[in-house]
């Protein structure tokens, strides 16, 4: 089995975090996590890239259609992911907003703009924890289905960019434990993180975002996807940037009647002077012959990589998207999903837990 290390703040030493394997069915009604617990993100070992490298190359041999072009997930798979559902509403797709995960027993990891949001004046505002619970231990929305869980606490990191999703990272904390099967997934540390963010490691995504771009699903979703690298991923992603503003460029040159050579020098200014879409806070993860990916309210569940020894490391948290050119929707040319790189916030998660 793969070695595991614990990394935590003292402040942090009393909590628990579970190590499980993937699929929950055998755990009885109303369990907790499992007894066999570590501290709380215990962090993957560096050594532990061999068996990382080992899935992959049997995650790669497996893998066929790609929750876009996924299929449902089995009931009891990924036992820490939850939905966001508003609050007073019913159990049913429309009340779901968003994904996460669990990463303690009252510890939820989502996306910063799942719980902060534009509010239609030009302004943005902060999910209180009255206006929204936590769906959790089950793969269906529907009533009489899983623990709804009242939220305690919402805390987004306080570098989160809105514009461009840099920083794209929050945590929600739970007035109490669940009372439905569950477990709780690990977060890698810095030097894992890395090993993982590499091109070709096998991902799996999850959750119950729209069903080829428009149809909500009760039924969670999985899709077999694999990582992008960075450079591969902002190519494309300044492509599609370069793709849409073309247009828009050439007649603005023709409304001031630049030449030729006046309208390839303002090109080549704005094209240098563009930020790359992925800072190094992000991952990327995907097909490049598109139709595999994340969805509307998949946004803030995770992205996890399979281990040998039958568990999964967290590696990112669904955050945005690229769909094909001269589509508008996360459809059958969505491409690639863009996802926060959980392994550069430890510091971060560490000190929100432990100083609340």
């Amino acid at each position: 089995m793969t070695d595991k290390k614990t990394f935590l703040s003292a402040a942090l030493a009393g909590l628990i975090a579970c190590t499980g394997p993937a699929f929950a069915q055998g755990m009885p009604d109303g369990a907790q996590s499992d007894p066999n617990t570590v501290n709380p993100f215990a962090f993957a070992k560096s050594d532990a890239k061999e068996a990382m490298l080992e899935a992959q190359k049997a995650e790669a041999a497996a893998a066929g259609d790609r929750v876009i072009g996924g299929e449902v997930a089995a009931d009891g798979a990924w036992p820490w992911q939850v939905a966001l559902m508003v609050a007073g509403q019913p159990s049913t797709p429309d009340a779901q907003f968003c994904g996460g995960s669990l990463v303690l027993d009252t510890w939820v990891l989502t996306a910063a703009h799942c719980i902060y949001m534009a509010d239609g004046n030009g302004g943005n505002f902060q999910l209180e924890p009255g206006q929204f619970d936590i769906l959790v231990g089950t793969n269906t929305i529907a009533d009489g289905q899983g623990d709804r869980v009242p939220v305690a606490g919402v805390y987004r990191h306080p570098e989160y960019d809105d514009r461009l999703f840099d920083n794209d990272i929050a945590l929600i904390k739970l007035a109490r434990a669940p009372s439905a099967a569950y477990q709780t997934i690990n977060v890698p540390d810095t030097e894992f993180g890395e090993q993982l963010d590499q091109q070709g490691v096998p991902t799996i995504v999850t959750g119950w975002g729209l069903v080829n771009g428009a149809q909500r699903t009760e039924a969670m979703m999985q899709a077999e996807i694999q990582i992008i690298s960075r450079d591969a991923c902002n190519s494309a992603m300044m492509e599609a940037r370069a793709g849409f503003a073309a247009p828009r460029v050439m007649e603005a040159a023709g409304a001031f009647q630049l030449d030729q050579r006046q309208t390839e020098e303002v090109w080549s200014e704005m094209l240098a002077r563009a930020p790359l879409p992925l800072s190094p806070n992000m991952i990327c993860s995907g097909t490049f012959e598109g139709g595999k990916t994340s969805c509307q309210g998949d946004s803030g569940g995770p992205l996890v990589v399979p281990l040998t020894d039958g568990s999964y490391i967290q590696a990112g948290v669904v955050s945005w998207g690229l769909v094909g050119n001269g589509s508008t929707t996360c459809a059958e040319d969505a491409m690639f999903s863009v996802y926060t790189k959980a392994s550069k916030f430890v510091p971060w998660l560490n000190q929100t837990v432990s100083s609340n």
